[in-house]
């Protein structure tokens, strides 16, 4: 059978979506991006970004109108080769994930679906749902072939990420693997082939892993810290031309929206048996409540403008997904006189202010997203940044 295109993206509009579509679009493939977001479609059709990502702009001025177009149509996925969803699975107020989430947004397609198509899971799904989604398309009575290709970006460095590293592809069959690679080789010429389930935990290994990473060096931080001593110091001293410690990160915020559900989600696959990973969830989570009884200990908060530099989850980004900055607002609000927010990216957020006004009103200022922005500034109050990312910050 032929296609009217190559790929149609589903949730094609979000931080996995575009910059995929954006990638194979510029590759030459003829490529769709299907989202409910009508705002979010409009935007991209008039050649409109609708979160921060470097190198994106160039790419959707390049592509937009010859290879690439949105639209809120389902009918769209109708017209393509390869369906690629890039819709996750979710986890709720209790931390615990939906697994039937995937495929009940598959049944949603059933009806634009038809033979011939390959069908790419792409975003971080719950073990099994890619056996869950087979069960599905069977039941559909057609044609259709089911991959699990993870997704491996991280924001920020997507656009680049996408062409440089590896991509990982799974499949059942022979068949279902020499397409997958087919497709992804437009990307990168290397690709690794597994099982779907070595797909599936792949993927939450690596956030997994980067989360418990980031709890032990928090956990370090705080220990280098309650003794009065300066764990970048010791961090720098330790990586200094020594690769066997050179991973080592700095103390900081971990948050945003795949570790901590993905860490939850392996857990609740292992019958909640993942003392790593609730270890690393106490530590990353109750860092600013750690940081604000610190301060409590140093100064008078219930007297003072407390400052919070960067709302984002990470530096450099617009998203406040899971940020942790939120948690150091909550707390802050309830110890301080008056908390203040600024953020240069996040347009979000209607309660921030200016940079000049935190800047003149606050009497105590801590980076809650290391932004290049705030990394030279001159001030007149302590200025509180555990990552050590700011010049002239003020020991915790």
């Amino acid at each position: 059978m032929s296609f009217e295109r190559s790929v149609v993206v589903v949730g094609g509009c979000g931080h996995v979506g575009l910059p995929l579509g954006l990638a194979f679009a510029d590759r030459g493939l003829d490529v769709v991006l299907y989202d409910i977001d009508s705002t979010a479609v409009d935007a991209v059709n008039s050649g409109r970004m609708v979160f921060e990502e470097p190198g994106t702009v160039e790419v959707l001025n390049r592509v937009m109108g010859k290879t690439l177009m949105a639209s809120g149509d389902p009918a769209v996925v109708s017209s393509a080769e390869h369906v690629v969803i890039v819709i996750g699975t979710p986890v709720d107020e209790h931390l615990n994930p939906d697994p039937e989430a995937v495929s009940r947004a598959v049944s949603a397609l059933g009806p634009h679906l038809v033979d011939g198509q390959l069908l790419v899971l792409r975003s971080t799904v719950y073990p099994g749902s890619t056996a869950l989604v087979e069960k599905v398309v069977a039941a559909l009575g057609k044609r259709i072939e089911v991959t699990f290709c993870p997704e491996r970006i991280a924001e920020g460095k997507a656009m680049a990420e996408l062409v440089s590293l590896p991509q990982i592809v799974s499949g059942r069959s022979p068949e279902v693997l020499a397409r997958a690679e087919q497709l992804f080789s437009h990307l990168t010429p290397t690709i690794v082939r597994v099982e779907p389930e070595e797909a599936e935990l792949a993927k939450l290994f690596t956030n997994a892993w980067r989360y418990i990473k980031f709890a032990t060096a928090n956990q370090l931080f705080m220990i280098a810290n309650d003794f009065g001593l300066d764990y970048e110091r010791i961090r720098s001293a330790v990586t200094h031309e020594y690769p066997r410690a050179a991973d080592v990160p700095s103390a900081g915020f971990a948050a945003g929206p795949c570790l901590l559900k993905d860490t939850m989600q392996l857990a609740a696959f292992n019958n909640n048996n993942f003392l790593l990973g609730h270890a690393a969830m106490m530590l990353n989570e109750g860092l600013p409540l750690y940081v604000v009884s610190k301060l409590e200990a140093s100064y008078p908060l219930h007297k003072m403008t407390v400052g919070i530099l960067g709302m984002a989850f990470k530096g450099e980004s617009d998203d406040i997904r899971s940020s942790l900055a939120y948690k150091l607002k909550r707390i802050l609000r309830f110890k301080a006189q008056r908390v203040l927010c600024h953020d240069p990216y996040v347009k979000a957020d209607s309660d921030l202010v200016s940079l000049e006004e935190i800047l003149a009103s606050s009497d105590l200022l801590v980076i809650g997203a290391p932004h290049e922005a705030y990394r030279h500034l001159r001030l007149d109050v302590p200025l509180i940044d555990i990552s050590a990312y700011a010049d002239n910050s003020a020991r915790l």
